[in-house]
């Protein structure tokens, strides 16, 4: 199964509107590893709006999103709760379109005060405090990643055979890299990430060389031809060529009062907010992410979640800067 394109509509009201409102935000440097707290953006230089092509709608909802992330963006982990809360109340009227943007080509540049990958270390501490997200900046002390290209083919070559399969191995390979200080542009890691998400590797490996990589190319001429100059980017439409963009870190009331904006008569659905229930509709979860989604403040969350830790009902895994729980 293929990633499903992105519908004409969408696509016809970007053009239109020229995609240029988030345009005007403002962040501290143009290196695209350090990403601005305050705007909530792992910036990269702009280019400029040109048209696009035109796909079909393959599946009808009233309401479509194009999303632009890269695996290594740690706005877009620390956007997660609030991505994974919308899917649970609107997922079943919201489509969501995920391209990998190019977040990091290589180590050839010097900018922001960044020209080498142990600059990052430190800043990956400070954004994972102020996301509320486990981030351990170590990763680039320890293992350093020389591009976030590799991982970004993988997951676009991993879309081609499925793409639940693929945003399961997208979260893989966030946890990798942000709690367990992977480098994963290595296949050793690339491919537990696909065994974890139930991928064939074989395949994966095969496409990455070949399909993988031309799908990826498309995402960065995708990028510039929607004027997309960081990430998070998530670009909202519906099927009246109205459209809202959603840049950088937000909290929920900021996607659900978009999703309302284009879609007045949207309806949300009820999910289980137990912990069982949670843990069934996500296999694991940041403090953080549990008590977005259970609507517990973080001390009762921490509290529940440490509580169901020593009864050996959850695992915990600790870093330095927050834990990750999942089901034994």
């Amino acid at each position: 199964m293929s990633a499903c394109p992105i519908p004409l509509y969408l696509l016809l009201l970007v053009i239109l509107t020229g995609c240029n409102g988030h345009h005007k935000t403002k962040t501290m440097s143009s290196n695209p590893l350090l990403c601005d707290p305050a705007s909530g953006v792992c910036s990269v230089p702009g280019t400029e709006t040109n048209t696009t092509e035109k796909t079909v709608n393959p599946k009808s909802y009233p309401l479509h999103v194009i999303y632009f992330t890269d695996p290594i963006c740690s706005s877009c982990w620390g956007i997660e709760p609030q991505l994974r809360k919308l899917k649970l109340e609107y997922g079943h009227q919201v489509h969501i379109d995920y391209h990998m943007g190019g977040l990091l080509p290589d180590w050839s540049y010097n900018s922001g005060g960044i020209s080498k990958p142990s600059d990052v270390a430190h800043h990956w501490d400070e954004v994972s405090a102020y996301y509320d997200m486990p981030i351990d900046g170590n990763v680039w002390l320890e293992d350093p990643l020389p591009s976030s290209y590799p991982p970004s083919i993988a997951f676009k070559a991993a879309q081609l055979q499925d793409e639940n399969k693929a945003l399961l191995f997208l979260r893989a390979l966030r946890e990798m890299v942000f709690l367990k200080k992977k480098n994963i542009t290595k296949w050793v890691h690339l491919s537990g990430a696909a065994v974890r998400a139930g991928l064939d590797t074989s395949l994966l490996q095969q496409d990455m060389e070949t399909r993988g990589k031309t799908l990826f190319l498309k995402d960065l001429e995708l990028a510039r031809k929607m004027g997309v100059r960081g990430f998070p980017t998530l670009i909202f439409g519906n099927e009246n060529l109205a459209s809202e963009v959603v840049y950088g870190f937000k909290p929920y009331s900021t996607f659900e009062n978009t999703l309302h904006k284009l879609a007045p008569s949207l309806q949300k659905i009820t999910y289980d907010k137990t912990w069982e229930g949670l843990f069934t509709s996500y296999n694991s979860l940041t403090l953080r992410e549990f008590s977005e989604l259970s609507g517990l403040d973080r001390a009762d969350s921490e509290k529940l979640l440490n509580a169901l830790t020593t009864e050996n009902k959850l695992l915990q895994f600790t870093t330095k800067n927050g834990s990750l729980w999942r089901k034994p």
